[in-house]
């Protein structure tokens, strides 16, 4: 596979999408969303979403999008 392949598949995903649809409707909010995502790694699901006083379904959703924006980021070379 070709390194045009490669990148060419790794936009393909949902993940992707999700990063880059968030990216471009809510340009000022990709730092914060990543910076939540990265508190919730640290401190685990639960216990961020319990400090925080969010639902568990709304802390992995902040994980995933702030995940998704990462990942968007890195195979789009943008750091916006």
């Amino acid at each position: 596979m070709s390194d045009e392949d490669l990148l060419g598949s790794l936009t393909d995903t949902g993940l992707y999408s999700i990063g880059a649809f968030f990216a471009d409707q809510h340009p000022e909010l990709c730092d914060d969303v990543i910076a939540e995502a990265q508190a919730i790694e640290d401190e685990g699901l639960a216990r961020w979403s319990e400090r925080e006083g969010a639902a568990l379904d709304a802390a992995l959703q902040t994980l995933v999008t702030g995940l998704a924006v990462r990942y968007y980021k890195a195979v789009a070379g943008t750091s916006e």
